[in-house]
């Protein structure tokens, strides 16, 4: 029995990807392993969002390529979104990648690896539309917690975005399906469930004519053992009375929404062929927390897109400062090949980018540490992930955290706690992002 090793890379849309391919390299008779060095093929599992996140798969691979050196490995095959957008130029510009595989081939995955390791060198790039939404899935991080991904590709065409070229047009999957596979994952031990998609909001409206997320978010808060439902990558000018009603009214939704509204002058927007400006940003964001008082609220920022000039950077930074969010990331623009915003005049460059990045950065360092120290002496509940031997204490999540991108809580107990359970946490102090707390007996 060959022995595969996957590495997986970017976002938890790529993530759901990988899951599957692994079951289906065991459905095929391979053995999953974690280390690389007892391989006898690697998968690289990559993103090509940006720049930043194709130096990473890059890094990755020429890691992993020693283990054909050193180790047992025969095979070094990339998959991904970095394999579909550059396809033969990957095993052309990097000879250590003996096969790259498009994600229209990834149900091939496993005749594809076998073929590699046998010294068969050949790239499949199947059509876009024939990767598989469904099928089952190898999890991989926590078992109590994972991803439910409902839809692939995006049609909103953002300018500075390279995803539509990869991915494609939306392809929605239904209800059933869906909610299918969420009670199938509850049934395994999850208990948080988050629902993706590159556009959440626009779930639906490619086979059913409208966004039929807030009927999905209401049919999954019916299954047994799911305990919180998250949603990542909401749209702003998708996000409607009803599904803030349905957010509202769910005990099992967590009461966070993550909103990448990427920028607020409505010129840049505009550029970007995304809607909206100053204004509506900010009444939806006062609408949010009218309907909602203690929602989380998340979202995203781009720095020094083609033709920001200071004072619409400065409007930015002052809604920032406005309205305060819980959670914030920011990322100096990235010009992507292939997309319209990098043929744009009024460029900007590296360093102002990052100038203006960092400046938005430490504003919500100030402003995160600031509400974090407001919950000082409440309780809340916590999803338990672990246990840090360093410090001698629990770690976890509270609800107004999702994975990966948020804070976490660390906290102390008197008795063990079991990985996975939800428990009272008193919090007691912060550290920047993360709160510190002790177990509320």
């Amino acid at each position: 029995m060959y022995k595969v090793c996957m590495v997986s890379l970017g976002c938890p849309k790529n993530q759901v990807d990988a899951e599957m391919m692994l079951k289906l390299l065991s459905d095929g008779g391979l053995e999953i392993t974690s280390a690389e060095a007892d391989a006898d093929a690697i998968i690289i599992n990559t993103c090509g969002f940006i720049e930043s996140a194709k130096a990473e798969a890059i890094e990755n691979i020429l890691e992993a390529a020693e283990y054909k050196k050193d180790g047992s490995c025969k095979a070094l095959i990339v998959t991904g979104c970095l394999a579909e957008r550059y396809k033969d130029d990957v095993t052309e510009e990097i000879p250590e990648v003996d096969v790259c595989v498009g994600i229209g081939s990834n149900s091939k995955i496993a005749e594809i690896v076998i073929n590699a390791i046998k010294g068969k060198r050949e790239n499949s790039y199947g059509d876009k539309a024939d990767l598989n939404l469904n099928g089952e899935r190898i999890l991989g991080g926590y078992p109590f917690s994972t991803y439910l991904k409902v839809a692939d590709g995006c049609d909103n065409c953002c300018t500075y975005c390279a995803i539509p070229k990869i991915r494609g047009r939306m392809r929605s999957r239904t209800i059933e399906e869906c909610v299918n596979e969420a009670k199938a994952l509850a049934e395994k031990g999850v208990r948080e469930l988050i629902v993706v998609a590159q556009d959440t909001t626009a779930y639906g409206v490619d086979i059913y004519g409208e966004s039929k997320l807030p009927e999905l978010l209401t049919e999954l808060c019916q299954i047994d053992g799911l305990h919180w439902i998250r949603t990542l990558y909401t749209y702003p000018d998708r996000i409607k009375d009803k599904l803030l009603d349905v957010i509202a009214k769910e005990e099992k939704l967590v009461k966070y929404l993550d909103i990448p509204i990427q920028h607020v002058n409505g010129e840049i927007l505009k550029k970007m062929n995304r809607k909206g400006d100053k204004e509506s940003l900010s009444a939806l964001i006062d609408k949010i927390r009218a309907k909602i008082p203690e929602i989380t609220l998340r979202t995203t920022l781009i720095t020094g897109f083609p033709g920001e000039t200071e004072e619409q950077f400065c409007e930015m930074a002052e809604f920032v400062r406005e309205k305060r969010f819980d959670r914030l990331g920011c990322f100096p623009y990235s010009a992507e090949e292939g997309t319209l915003a990098a043929e744009l005049d009024g460029q900007i460059d590296e360093q102002t980018k990052n100038d203006r990045m960092e400046n938005i950065m430490e504003m919500q360092m100030t402003i995160a540490v600031e509400k974090n120290e407001e919950k000082a002496d409440t309780v809340t509940e916590v999803i338990i992930e672990g246990w840090d031997d360093y410090i001698k204490c629990y770690f976890g999540r509270t609800a107004a955290d999702a994975p990966e991108v948020d804070g976490k809580i660390f906290f102390m107990s008197t008795r063990p706690l079991k990985i996975g359970d939800f428990a009272k946490v008193r919090i007691n102090d912060c550290i920047d992002y993360d709160l510190l707390g002790e177990l509320e007996e």
